[in-house]
This record gives C-alpha cells, structure tokens and sequence, in this order.
C-alpha cells in the first residue's frame, strides 16, 4: 500500500491520515502559495519600500523555531547570493536563541526587519522574539508568514502598522505532528518575497517543479518506502550551501517521527569529515543531496565516493537534479528528480525534501509508532508547551555592547 496514493480509511489504520495527506499535498500547494505572494504583492511592495525609503542601512533576521528556523537556515545561503548589497544584512537566527539570549543578537541602533515563520503562531517564543525586538530595537518592523489566520501571533500583529502578517494556504496548517506542507509553503513564500517583480517569471520553473513533486510521489514511493522497511540503526544527512539547512530538517522529520529511537545527524560534504564520520558503520544509511552547482558538486560527489568505498557502511544514497554516471557508480540508490536545466539549488529544496519526508514517514510505520503522533505521552508536542517566558530588563545594548 503506497500512502501517499491511499484512501483516508487506509491511512487512517496506520495513524497516518494527516500525515500522507500533507505531504501529498504539497505540490499543489506550491502554486496556491505562488498566487498568495502574487495577490500580496503590491501589499508588500509597500511595506518594503516604506522601510527603505527610511534607512540607509537595515538588518533582516529570518526566525522562527524548529522547523520554521530551519526555514531561515535553508533559504539564507541562497539570499546572500541575491541580496548582494550594503544596504541590507541578511541573517537567519531562531527564535530559541534570540528569547534566551536577546542581548547576544539583537542590536538597539540597527534597523530591523523581523521575519518570522509559524505554523500555528502559538509558540510561545514566537511572540516573545518579536516582543524582545519592540523592547530592545529603536526601529523595528516584522514580516510574518503563518499557516494559521486564528494563531496568537496572526492575530496579535494583523493590524499592527509596523506589521506585515501574510497567511499561507489554509491547508499548509498542518495537522499532524510534523511540519511538511508548512515548510515547504513558508520556504517558497520566503524566496518569493526576494523576487517579487521576478514572480512571472518563474511561473515556468515553479509548474516543473510542480509536475515533478508530481512524479516523485507517483514513481518513487515504493523504492522509499523498501528503503525504510530495510534494517539500519543510524541515519546521516549531508548536503552543501542550502542543503544544509535542508540536511537539517530531513534530521528533524526522522528524529521526530520515530520518537527518537534513530540516532541521526546531519552536515556538510566538507564537514563530515571532521569528526562526525565516527557515526559510520554498516548499520548507518547516509543520504546525500547533490548540489546543481558543478563546483560545490565536486566535494559532494567526493565524499560520496569516500563513503561508498568504506567496508564497514550501510546503504548510500544520492539525490540529483539530473543524471550522472560517476555519481550513481558510487551510490546503492540513486534518486534523479529530472530537472537538469534548474540550476538553482534552492529550488531544488522542494522535490528533495519529498524524499525525506516520505522517507520518515515510512520509517515511523516501521518500528510501530504512528505518524500524526508519534509521541503518544506528550514527551514533545505538536504545539511546544512548558515554555516560560522571563522579563527581560534591557540593561544591554547593541547585541551585547556594555558601552
């Protein structure tokens, strides 16, 4: 039984209702999010355009928590590349950090555009972290992106005049416990947002990546799907530029669908080298997504090779954008998505998560835990809880300056 082509009752037996749905969805919900940013697009035209016309100089923090941190970590490597100006800084911070340690990134005299993605808009670090920018920034304005009209923070900041709140589809709310069809949405609303004028252009691109994401879930299920059922202790990810952030997500996914029982990490094609590699052994299945860039693609291919040659490993497995002979010779499964000519890796973030997630999923099944709740005691929820959040007294300035 392939889940993600099933009936509700089918799903429904495996705890897997919401979600199979979810990540199913997710192609379609590519192009809802497309015409969403497209509908807003005057809307933040203005608001950006406000901000700058004000400063010289002005600072974005991409946040949110978990998943929707991860967001920030996979999008910024891409941005850096687009926003190549000194007018703007770009950077990706979670929320976590900011409300713990506000005086280590939070600058008082720096112009600051807060960018939070939320699921549901009710973790309670969420509100905090943009809370802790009103108290500790002079001039400071937010950008939300939520799944969730109803959330705490939607509704706090709908009319707030320093406030942009931007809804995803209504079904990228995601009812199961872990984020799919609200990463993916507030990932691409995020690369949208940086090329807003550029947005019919890539009408053509985002239907291929469509009709891919398409293909993935008719065509490659059942191979996922024996991959998970197979026998392994250990799971790594790597990947380079934006994959890592992507590397650490599909980390996520698998941790959190399996109730942690897998151990599982997650680096860079360079990094894993140093020290992490102790992790192989013939238990271990590592995963790799190869970058589109033919330079970064070298080291890429490199440790695939390395990996694949060891005698004490378990599976290797490449996702591609496109063909490649050398990199399939050193691969036991080799996923091509088919999208030779999108040289873009951040693009490519969208057909390769699919693989992850339906990986997880899979693997949930497996060992006997169910999908939607994997964590039946509330060890972890799908909302965190048990958050307190402290009075912060603002005796320091400019990210740590005492002067």
């Amino acid at each position: 039984m392939e889940l993600l082509k099933a009936s509700e009752y089918e799903r429904m037996n495996v705890g897997a209702s919401n979600t199979a749905k979810e990540i199913a969805q997710q192609p379609r919900l590519w192009n809802e999010t497309k015409e969403l940013i497209l509908f807003n697009r005057d809307k933040i035209f203005s608001f950006l355009k406000s901000i700058e016309n004000k400063h010289d100089q002005f600072r974005i923090i991409l946040t949110g928590a978990g998943t929707s941190a991860f967001v920030g970590d996979t999008v910024l490597p891409y941005l850096k590349q687009i926003v190549n100006s000194k007018k703007t800084i770009v950077e990706s911070i979670a929320t976590t950090n900011i409300v713990s340690n506000p005086y280590s990134y939070l600058d008082k005299s720096l112009p600051t555009i807060m960018i939070s993605f939320a699921r549901s808009g009710n973790s309670p670090e969420s509100l905090a972290a943009i809370n802790l920018g009103e108290q500790v920034i002079d001039d400071f304005y937010g950008i939300i992106f939520t799944c969730n009209q109803d959330g705490l923070l939607a509704q706090k900041k709908k009319n707030d005049k320093n406030h942009l709140v931007i809804y995803m589809p209504e079904e990228a709310n995601d009812q199961a416990f872990a984020m799919t069809s609200s990463f993916t949405t507030m990932l691409l609303s995020s690369i949208l947002l940086f090329n807003l004028d550029q947005i019919h252009t890539w009408e053509n691109t985002l239907d291929e990546l469509i009709r891919t994401g398409h293909s993935i879930i008719s065509d490659s299920e059942e191979s996922i799907k024996q991959l998970a059922n197979s026998s392994f202790q250990k799971v790594v990810y790597l990947g380079s530029g934006v994959f890592e952030g992507l590397a650490r997500e599909a980390s996520l996914k698998l941790l959190e669908l399996t109730g942690g029982s897998i151990p599982i990490t997650f680096d860079t094609s360079l990094g894993f080298r140093h020290g992490p590699k102790s992790i192989l052994d013939k238990d271990t299945v590592v995963i790799i997504f190869l970058s589109s860039n033919p330079y970064t693609r070298q080291y890429d291919v490199d440790i695939l090779e390395e990996i694949y040659k060891e005698t004490n490993r378990g599976k290797v497995i490449a996702i591609s954008s496109s063909s490649d002979h050398v990199a399939e010779s050193y691969s036991d499964i080799f996923y091509n998505v088919g999208l030779p000519k999108i040289n873009e890796d951040i693009l490519l973030t969208f057909p390769f998560i699919l693989y992850a997630q339906t990986f997880a999923m899979y693997k949930s099944i497996n060992l006997g835990f169910s999908p939607d709740n994997p964590s039946p005691l509330g060890v972890v929820n799908r909302v965190v809880k048990g958050v307190k959040i402290h009075a912060y007294a603002n005796e320091l300035k400019n990210g740590g300056d005492f002067s």
